[in-house]
């Protein structure tokens, strides 16, 4: 009997062994198979070469306008004491809200997103150009605290607001606001009463044409963090004449100097009409009188073929600078030599001249200049000391590093939910979703910066099927990009560009292989997209040094918004998919 049951014990703990083992040995091949499947990314090289940067050398107490490159559009500011932050609009980028810092409007450093989370901002279905824009950001010196205000369209949020005592420890959870419209901004006047004013439609079967908007003003509870209900009021009907058929009043901000309220909105609309615009009263409430020589900042009036050209100058807003002379900060683009805008909207800054009754921008009538003069006593250290580069640079990236640098985002989720970082680079796990979908992808995204540059990286991978495909993308939308990336056919291993376009109108999305070769990965692989202006090339490296190109030269058309639409510019990428379907030919 005692031998029988001993046999039996024996049997069972070798039935456990056995179970362990072969679970061990499942999750060893899963791990191996998964780090096959996962690409590492190393050694990372981002070099930007615009002619107008070596035409225009930076001389001693100049820097370079914008002072944020690439898509940083819809900015806003504040000031504390000698720290002013600075937001844009993010739209399905994650995290969102970019918020940024300085002393001096010169120097900047990122301090990553204002909405840095999933449960302060889930943009997980939403198209590129929906997400959070047109924030504003408000120091209360009343209760010292900042506030950020912004249009969510995604998760049935519609506007927000969240808070903090300091920007650099992170915000709250949002609070809904309850008013519909866009483009919110919060004022906090030295009565200690709070207001909120923003864009909205004029009242149901009043609309008289098509782009016809007001500027509505609530009262806000600081209590109660919320408008308060039946104090709404339209401050402004359609725009500064509404006999002329002014288009999209929007983006407003209200100022108080010298006992007089100051509204200060853009018009015309996020195009070749933008502009923007002031009015005055004696009341937050209004009624506000337009100042007799808007617009006091356009370049609408130039023409279309000119050098260095900057447009679509609007969307603005106002501080008092460490040198007692105030600034504004405000989106506009540079098109390249097709007049296609594949950088975005880019946040600029230029003096103000507020010496008389209202304030003017300081060449923002006149077509802009690539330099502008520093505040007193500011010294230039963009690309030094942590501070963001400007003009044209060299940036690196061997990803070992303790803190993944900012300028890397997600795209509708946190860039932590496929990546982790290894010794010898950022390994990316694929989602089972495509660039083309609206959905969380899994690519680690830097926006273009320049109309000149290239944008290179080392990659370690084994595709596992024809489903298998990491690489490199330049993407404007899910319906516009191109994927450049390493999958597998049969046996072999292919490199593979395709392009992904949409007919206008249409909700379908064409891809063509434009280009592909067999390639030997039994080595890392260099890859790189490179451009001058409108002409793309994708090419690689199996020394990483000798380029060979792939699919010849693209059109950059599909990569801007005159093409694309939308609101956004072009994004590059680090790119892993477990759904391809670039199947080489």
């Amino acid at each position: 009997m005692k031998k029988k049951q001993l046999k039996l014990r024996l049997f069972k703990k070798r039935q456990i062994i056995l179970v362990i083992s072969l679970i061990a040995l499942f999750s060893f091949n899963e791990a191996i198979g998964q780090q096959k499947n996962s690409p590492v990314f190393s050694k990372f090289i981002y070099q930007g070469n615009d002619r107008i940067y070596k035409d225009n050398p930076l001389e001693e107490g100049e820097f370079y306008n914008p002072i944020l490159q690439g898509c940083y559009p819809d900015p806003a500011i504040t000031r504390k004491g000698d720290d002013y932050f600075l937001v844009c609009s993010s739209f399905a980028m994650f995290p969102g809200v970019p918020i940024f810092h300085s002393k001096d409007l010169v120097n900047w450093t990122s301090l990553g997103g204002v909405l840095d989370r999933v449960s302060q901002l889930d943009t997980h279905d939403t198209g590129i150009s929906g997400g959070v824009y047109a924030p504003g950001i408000t120091y209360n010196p009343y209760n010292d605290t900042f506030y950020m205000i912004v249009t969510a369209f995604s998760g049935g949020l519609g506007n927000i607001i969240v808070k903090t005592k300091d920007p650099f420890k992170g915000w709250d959870e949002p609070k809904k606001l309850n008013f519909d419209g866009i483009d919110p901004s919060i004022f906090f006047d030295d009565n200690g009463k709070a207001y909120v004013i923003h864009n909205d439609a004029p009242e149901r079967g009043t609309a008289l044409y098509n782009g016809h908007r007001v500027i509505k003003i609530w009262e806000y509870d600081m209590e109660e963090d919320q408008v308060i209900a039946g104090t709404d009021k339209v401050i402004i009907n359609g725009g500064v004449d509404l006999a002329k058929k002014p288009i999209w009043i929007e983006a407003p901000h209200i100022y108080k100097k010298n006992g007089k309220y100051y509204l200060m909105c853009a018009e015309g609309g996020t195009g070749g009409w933008h502009s923007e615009v002031i009015f005055k009263s004696d009341s937050p409430n209004g009624p506000y009188i337009p100042a007799p020589s808007n617009p006091i900042l356009t370049q609408r009036h130039f023409p279309r073929d000119r050098e260095n050209k900057v447009d679509w100058a609007g969307h603005a807003d106002l501080v008092e600078g460490p040198d007692g002379k105030y600034y504004g900060v405000f989106l506009a683009i540079r098109p390249n030599e097709e007049n296609r805008v594949n950088t975005g909207r880019e946040t600029f800054i230029l003096p103000v001249d507020w010496s008389g009754e209202f304030p003017v921008f300081e060449n923002g009538l006149v077509p802009m200049e690539p330099k502008l003069k520093m505040p007193k006593r500011v010294e230039n250290k963009t690309g030094q000391d942590g501070f963001i580069p400007n003009g044209n640079f060299t940036f690196e990236d061997d990803f070992t590093s303790e803190k993944l640098d900012y300028c890397w985002i997600g795209l509708r989720g946190p860039r932590e939910a496929f990546m982790k970082k290894i010794p010898n680079g950022i390994q990316i796990k694929p989602f089972e979703t495509t660039v083309k979908e609206m959905k969380p992808t899994s690519t680690l995204f830097l926006r273009q910066m320049h109309d000149n540059f290239s944008y290179s990286t080392t990659m370690d991978y084994t595709p596992q099927s024809e489903t298998d495909l990491a690489g490199i993308v330049a993407l404007q939308s899910e319906g516009f990009n191109y994927v450049f990336g390493i999958t597998k056919k049969g046996d072999e291993f292919y490199l593979v560009l395709q392009k992904n376009w949409r007919q206008r109108r249409s909700r379908e999305t064409n891809s063509e292989i434009i280009g592909s070769t067999k390639i030997d990965i039994s080595k890392p692989i260099r890859l790189q997209v490179s451009a001058e202006g409108d002409k793309y090339e994708f090419s690689y490296s199996t020394n990483l040094t000798n380029f060979v190109n792939v699919g010849g030269t693209v059109s950059g058309d599909i990569l801007s918004t005159d093409v694309a639409g939308g609101f956004t510019g072009c994004l590059l990428g680090l790119y892993a998919t477990s759904a391809n379907d670039a199947i080489p030919d």
